[in-house]
């Protein structure tokens, strides 16, 4: 069996990196906890789990930290960890069989992501990421922020996840800052770094700036595919900002440009019909969205509900609005089944059932 060793790098953690590293007690063989200035009790913390503990000075590079904790690693693998991520009891299960089984000639390995949940507890936003990575093998983490490996070698995809559970918000201007630093330095941005500092710019309602960073990227055509279908959601949501409605809906479309149509880009369209009252636009646009194949290993960001739930639920409305009730109740029960515990779903029934008394 291989063995792995957990790299984390960590500053004021106290209140989840316990619950963090608990959840893979028993799972990997070394711990490694590179600490970049904590005042709280993050590092007797973390003594309880591991006696690698290393501080590292923090230089607004998150690349340069976690190369520094898959530095100490002595393991077969590295998988890294950020202090508010926890593998779930089924999760676990799955990882102890990934690792049992893993083959040597495996260089990486992407785990599922799952980062934005709803009411419900129910996963809305998810993606893959390279999460268990072959040491010594010469891949390293690159970009001060929103770091990461480049896939290459024998690359496999596991069911497994890792789930994102913050208890409390992070920094909101810590990108920006490190991003206008590297600027202001005179250094220029990779293309994955553009996206990411467009997408900052995009956080802090600067939508012009963040359109022109986008822009920029798009032209330069050396993104990631999926970068570049993003980019163009981000500029429809800028625009939206600035009142420009009708340049909105032209850069989602230019998405198409690039490759299929997503379903979430499609959800975007249908929902510029919809806030128009645009009934049967709408309903063709998510009609759309549920003809698209969902494809989670090409990487991006994915939205589940937009791939069956969304555009079911919303064509139920559509079609009430159109008068066309047999339509509608049918696309209710279908949303159903995405979601048999739905408010909208039980809401929609409860309608239905009240036009008939």
């Amino acid at each position: 069996m291989c063995t792995i060793s957990l790299c984390m790098i960590v500053r004021d953690e106290e209140d989840v990196l316990g619950r963090c590293l608990e959840s893979v007690a028993g799972l990997v063989d070394e711990i490694i906890i590179v600490d970049t200035g904590s005042k709280d009790h993050t590092k007797e913390i973390a003594a309880k789990y591991t006696e690698k503990i290393y501080d590292f000075p923090w230089v607004d590079d998150f690349a340069a930290a976690r190369n520094q904790a898959f530095a100490q690693a002595n393991c077969d693998y590295c998988m890294w960890l950020d202090a508010d991520d926890v593998l779930m009891e089924a999760d676990r299960q799955k990882f102890a069989q990934l690792k049992a089984g893993l083959p040597p000639d495996v260089d990486m390995v992407m785990m599922r992501y799952n980062t934005g949940f709803d009411e419900r507890g129910h996963v809305t936003l998810s993606c893959y990421r390279e999460r268990i990575i072959k040491n010594h093998a010469g891949m390293v983490w690159k970009g001060a922020v929103h770091e990461v490996i480049e896939t290459r070698g024998h690359v496999i995809y596991s069911e497994c996840a890792v789930t994102h559970r913050k208890v409390r918000p992070a920094d909101p201007e810590r990108n920006l800052r490190i991003f206008e630093g590297l600027l202001r330095k005179g250094e220029s941005l990779a293309p994955r770094q553009q996206f990411y500092y467009g997408r900052e710019l995009y956080y802090h309602r600067r939508y012009r700036d963040a359109v022109a960073v986008f822009e920029d990227f798009l032209e330069g055509n050396q993104g990631w595919l999926e970068n570049k279908i993003d980019a163009c959601r981000y500029c429809a949501y800028c625009w939206y900002g600035l009142k420009q409605e009708k340049k909105a809906l032209e850069a989602l479309l230019h998405s198409f440009a690039y490759d299929l149509p997503r379903a979430e880009i499609c959800c975007d369209v249908a929902q510029h019909f919809f806030d128009r009252m645009a009934w049967a636009q709408a309903a063709y646009w998510y009609l759309r969205a549920l003809e698209c194949e969902r494809k989670d290993e090409r990487g991006g960001f994915v939205l589940p509900d937009a791939y069956g739930y969304t555009p079911c639920i919303q064509l139920c409305v559509c079609y009430s609005k159109l008068g066309r009730r047999t339509e509608a109740e049918a696309y209710n029960e279908r949303a159903a089944q995405f979601k048999p515990d739905s408010a909208a779903v039980a809401h929609n029934r409860a309608y239905f059932a009240s036009c008939m008394e």
